[in-house]
């Protein structure tokens, strides 16, 4: 009746769905991901759902945004790449987008503007992550919530804020991505320092926003041996990049294709560990003891629970042990305003 290789897969799978093994989980380990991009059409989730496409654990591409997604989606779907993709576009279809997912990646809102500040965009986009947090507590409780959407250090909070209130919020599985941070200063330090940026290593710690972000130039690896007043010029220029980048777009955009790659490379690492697969380091903005602030970016490893491990605060030395202070009172403002702007909606 059965090819011998049909016949030993339709034996495994009867044998595992009526036994719990060691050799059932190592499947569930293997297995690909399903993943949603919410805010798909924008400057942001354009390029990101492109740089999806071509990881092979993504076997279910789901793109949802308020409009012009479905020929976002007829666009990828000619691409010779592994994942299937779908578009779901409107208020109607949200649910639907994020239903049974492994990860939510959520980009959706306003790009900042010129002379705006992070607290009137979070007027904005507080509500649209809100909705879409709601859909994913309801309809995939279990799934990876990763935050591009700014301000981070507001939105993040607010969002396990709804998942509490839904009695489905597992820190381990909410994330503030910060990756852009970290892929700024090993582009200017290895810029400095003549060498590739791949080969640079530096935590960047704190928030996504201003001198919040704290690269640790103290841990770089090669070290930087550059005079202090270059270092802070360094950090002063990590710390204002976005403004740089809304500058040379002459305020008619902000950072899309850097944001882009900073998010996809937050995900390829958040799925090798889903995946049972070692992951580096890479910094997250999430719940955290670390610091007086309860939600901070550090050094994380992963694994298919979401966080494996907080690897906590890098040794800094006197001048960031300074920064880190200011960093966390500008941080429990941020966290407060998110948690505030929930239980106001009660």
């Amino acid at each position: 009746m059965f090819g011998g290789r049909t016949k030993c897969l339709f034996l495994a799978k009867n044998y595992l769905c009526s036994h719990r093994s060691p050799f059932r989980c190592h499947l569930q380990l293997q297995r690909n991901f399903r993943v949603a991009v919410i805010g798909a059409s924008g400057g942001i989730g354009q390029p990101l759902s492109l740089l999806m496409m071509k990881d092979h654990r993504i076997k279910d591409l789901r793109l949802h945004d308020v409009q012009g997604v479905k020929g976002v989606a007829a666009d990828l779907s000619h691409v010779s790449a592994p994942a299937s993709v779908r578009g779901m576009q409107g208020p109607e279809e949200i649910e639907k987008a994020v239903e049974c997912c492994d990860v939510v990646v959520i980009t959706a809102g306003l790009a900042r503007k010129p002379g705006m500040t992070r607290e009137q965009l979070f007027e904005v986009n507080g509500n649209i992550v809100m909705a879409t947090v709601t859909a994913i507590a309801k309809k995939s409780p279990g799934a990876m919530v990763v935050i591009v959407t700014n301000p981070v250090n507001a939105i993040v909070p607010m969002a396990a804020e709804v998942l509490k209130q839904h009695k489905v919020y597992d820190p381990k599985r909410l994330f503030g991505v910060t990756t852009l941070d970290c892929v700024r200063a090993e582009r200017f330090i290895g810029d400095y320092l003549k060498i590739s940026p791949t080969k640079v290593k530096i935590p960047v710690i704190g928030g996504h926003a201003g001198t919040t972000i704290l690269p640790i130039m103290s841990q770089c690896q090669p070290p930087l041996n550059a005079s202090q007043e270059c270092i802070e010029s360094m950090i002063k220029r990590i710390q204002n990049g976005g403004e740089e980048i809304i500058k040379a777009k002459e305020g008619k955009g902000s950072a899309t294709l850097s944001m882009a790659f900073a998010a996809h490379r937050f995900v390829d690492v958040l799925l090798k560990g889903l995946k049972g697969e070692k992951t580096p380091l890479e910094c997250a903005y999430v719940e955290s003891n670390v610091t007086e602030a309860c939600f901070f970016a550090t050094p994380l490893s992963f694994n298919k629970n979401g966080i494996a491990k907080n690897h906590g605060l890098p040794c800094l030395d006197k001048s960031e042990k300074e920064a880190l202070k200011s960093a966390v009172k500008q941080l429990q403002q941020s966290i407060e305003l998110g948690i505030n702007h929930v239980k106001c909606k009660k």
